[in-house]
């Protein structure tokens, strides 16, 4: 199955300052929203307990808050999720007192407001522990970069691989900024989900890296520009229809997986629409811009030709 009934002949390289241009505006943009706003971190990085209710009616959020600052429960902070009737609490780690006891404490001070109040879920992780699973998820995406490079190093040259990094960068830092622009709790499950695009990202670049040292060994005489267009248009109609059919999935997670897997798929959305930008025009687009040439691609024949994808 294709995209595109024929092989398009999109003139890619010819717009891609443009797009340069986009990605500097996206990628500064996030880096600022973080600095000024922060992540609104999850309770897995932050310690403490979270409350999940849920309501017959959607009730007033701001009643909801009243009442537990009538009650003097200090730090709460009350949000919707899900839907309007899922009422979620966050509070400070008490060590004083049992997660179990807290739930019951908040969704008595809720029933005197709805009697049908229910308790859903009381989560409580210790500041200490979610200290360590931020600093082992960082280690983790550093890890992953590191491994990339090494990897894109002996597969191809150092100016495509130099390409693939920094096209890598492009989509986490995206998603970030997203999660920091829309105050979207950031919690380990968006940790997950930014590992999975940095490798679904990857391996995109991988096959139009192929293609392009195909296309290279096979047309010599013409540009590398050309050959780059060309490698790309030949696998769009690839990426295109891979990233539509996994996006209708990930949607699908966004709208009805619920509050557990909000942050994943939401990061998901934002990193795979990201990865599929960064493919096309950041990837071989910046590795020529470093100097690739058509004799850096003939310098690393194999002694088997390659099948990339049984594209043509």
């Amino acid at each position: 199955m294709e995209f595109f009934h024929k092989v398009t002949r999109f003139p890619f390289m010819h717009t891609r300052k443009v797009w340069y241009g986009l990605s500097a505006v996206l990628i500064v943009g996030s880096l600022a929203t973080v600095a000024v706003r922060g992540l609104d971190l999850g309770i897995d990085f932050t310690g403490g307990v979270v409350i999940e209710t849920n309501f017959p009616q959607p009730p007033n959020i701001e009643r909801l808050r009243a009442a537990l600052a009538h009650a003097q429960v200090a730090g709460a902070q009350v949000q919707a999720f899900g839907s309007a009737r899922d009422i979620i609490v966050r509070l400070p780690p008490d060590p004083n007192v049992k997660g179990d006891q807290i739930g019951a404490r908040i969704l008595g001070i809720f029933q005197t407001i709805a009697p049908d109040a229910k308790l859903q879920k009381t989560e409580v992780v210790g500041p200490q522990v979610g200290q360590e699973l931020f600093v082992k998820g960082a280690w983790a995406l550093a890890a992953t970069l590191v491994l990339i490079l090494i990897y894109v190093l002996i597969r191809f040259t150092p100016k495509l691989a130099l390409g693939a990094i920094l096209a890598v960068l492009h989509d986490p830092i995206c998603v970030v900024g997203f999660f920091a622009v829309t105050q979207m709790t950031f919690d380990l499950t968006a940790i997950s989900a930014i590992l999975a695009v940095i490798g679904y990202s990857l391996n995109d670049t991988v096959i139009v890296f192929d293609r392009i040292r195909e296309r290279a060994r096979s047309a010599r005489k013409i540009t590398i520009s050309q050959v780059i267009d060309e490698s790309i248009n030949q696998t769009l109609s690839r990426t295109l229809m891979t990233k539509l059919v996994t996006l209708l999935v990930v949607v699908a997670l966004l709208i009805f997986g619920g509050a557990t897997l909000h942050s994943f798929s939401a990061a998901l959305v934002i990193g795979i629409l990201a990865g599929t930008y960064s493919s096309i025009y950041i990837s071989a687009a910046s590795a020529m811009d470093l100097g690739l040439r058509t004799e850096d691609l003939l310098e690393h024949k194999m002694n088997k030709p390659e099948e990339v994808d049984g594209m043509p």
